[in-house]
């Protein structure tokens, strides 16, 4: 039997469950089709539980650098992978009742089941109870993405892993060869190191972190080695086999790597196959659904948001894409054009929002560069955490804030004030004369917006009018 609503939203992630929520609190009657747990990849496999297990990992970093601010810690110290394990689990539920909770609050309607798009306005939902049909004007695609994998390779889940496994593993292995120096590999070395596994991560770009400003990856790369975990950057897995319950990996060279476990990090692809798109003559580019800045595919009242549709494969912004389609639903026209910040939850922390260097230079844009070292500050100083700097990228034309891009003690925190005013097209000199708290790490943001004149007063002078985008 057909159930109308004004909107159903397939997919429970943080786009699906932002969106179900926003319309609802607009007054439109919702939907949510979920087929597994509610939260999508980043509650269940993604951003919280590595979050919870990079905990601990820093915990356990922060206390063996204790003597540095003379504390003495008697003893052997040591750690629980089962009760790490399971107090990740336990905040997962939280949140995963918390989801629920909301959707009680807000009368969302929670359909248990697989989505798929039955033709226009009309959505399938098969469980075991059977199929039925679900009718909307407005149906939201939520349904995120999955980890890619390397055909040809074992396909032993047990040795050959993703992030969807490494997540929840119930051992640790002694020996972890992790392929692919993005943000998940560089998060999961630095995490596992902690955990005394011996990692080596092979990336087959230059340097680590290969889309994000290039320094982060240099000086990343040097953290890692003097915490003994091997980097094999501009090298490639050539081969990989296993037996008898590990891998045996041949690298660039010829090189051979045996390890217990093999973390695959190679990126994430569109969850959008078999999801009914041909019944609504919606094709994909690469797997994605592509969509304008309201959200709209091309077909009239299906919108695709978060993931599904490539923009930007990060969870924040699939919820802001949510609220985004729901506007339009509803006949607001609304665009999406803010900046995305992006973090690394490795120790040191990174986050990042606007141009890279190398993005200004595709774009032909000529900038000046602030930088400011974190080891300069009052805060960094007095608790012991000076690694690491701010960069600030301003148009050497037009004064515009173009890009912050920030390494250290909090800087997935410290970010949010750059992406706050790059959303409001804040030029570089009102940057420059916020006024930050003293002492924090955030003063490091207005330092480095004067530096980008050649104007900051903790460093010394320095005689550089033009600085390429370099």
């Amino acid at each position: 039997m057909s159930e109308p609503f004004d909107i159903i939203v397939i997919g429970s992630g943080p786009g699906g469950y932002i969106a179900a929520l926003k319309g609802a609190q607009r007054g439109a009657k919702v939907a949510v089709v979920e087929q597994g747990l509610l939260g999508g990849t980043c509650l269940n496999v993604g951003c919280i539980p590595s979050k919870a297990l990079l905990a601990s990992a820093e915990l356990l970093h922060r206390i063996g650098r204790a003597g540095e601010l003379g504390v003495t810690v008697s003893g052997a110290v040591g750690f629980d992978w089962a009760k790490i394990q399971a107090r990740k689990d336990k905040v997962l539920a939280a949140l995963r009742g918390g989801v629920k909770g909301l959707f009680d609050s807000r009368k969302v309607t929670l359909v248990r089941g697989r989505g798929r798009l039955a033709g226009k306005g009309k959505v399938a939902v098969a469980s075991d109870a059977g199929t039925r049909e679900l009718t909307a004007k407005n149906v939201i695609l939520a349904v995120g993405s999955t980890p890619a994998r390397i055909p040809g390779w074992p396909t032993d889940g047990g040795v050959v892993c993703t992030s969807d496994e490494a997540l929840h593993w119930k051992e640790l292995p002694t020996r972890l060869l992790i392929v692919g120096g993005g943000v998940i590999g560089c998060e999961f070395a630095c995490m596992m190191a902690q955990y005394s596994v011996r990692v080596t991560v092979v990336e087959r770009l230059p340097a680590l972190l290969p889309e994000m400003e290039p320094q982060f990856g240099a000086h990343l790369a040097g953290v890692f080695a003097r915490r003994g975990i091997e980097v094999l950057a501009g090298a490639k897995v050539e081969d990989l086999t296993v037996a008898d319950g590990r891998a045996t990996a041949v690298v660039s060279g010829g090189k051979t790597i045996e390890a217990d476990k093999v973390l695959v990090a190679t990126g994430r692809r569109p969850a959008t196959a078999e999801i009914g798109l041909e019944t609504v003559a919606l094709e994909t580019d690469r797997g994605f659904v592509r969509v304008n800045d309201r959200m709209e595919t091309k077909a009239k009242g299906v919108y695709c948001i978060g993931d599904a549709n490539g923009r930007c494969l990060l969870a924040h912004a699939a919820s802001a894409h949510g609220m985004t389609a729901v506007e339009n639903a509803l006949g607001h026209k609304t665009e999406f054009a803010a900046p995305v910040p992006n973090c690394v939850y490795t120790f040191p922390e990174i986050g990042s929002v606007g141009l890279t260097t190398k993005q200004a230079r595709e774009q032909g844009v000529p900038v000046s560069v602030g930088v400011f070292p974190l080891g300069h500050l009052g805060k960094a100083m007095a608790v012991g955490e000076t690694d690491g700097w701010v960069k600030v990228l301003r148009g050497r034309d037009d004064g515009r804030l173009l890009g912050v891009h920030v390494l250290g003690d909090h800087a997935t925190d410290v970010i949010a004030a750059a992406g706050a005013m790059l959303h409001q097209k804040v030029g570089a000199k009102e940057f420059a004369e916020v006024v930050f708290a003293h002492p924090t790490f955030s003063e490091a943001l207005k330092e480095a917006a004067e530096d980008s004149f050649q104007a900051a007063l903790h460093l010394p002078p320095r005689k550089v009018v033009r600085i390429a985008a370099e």
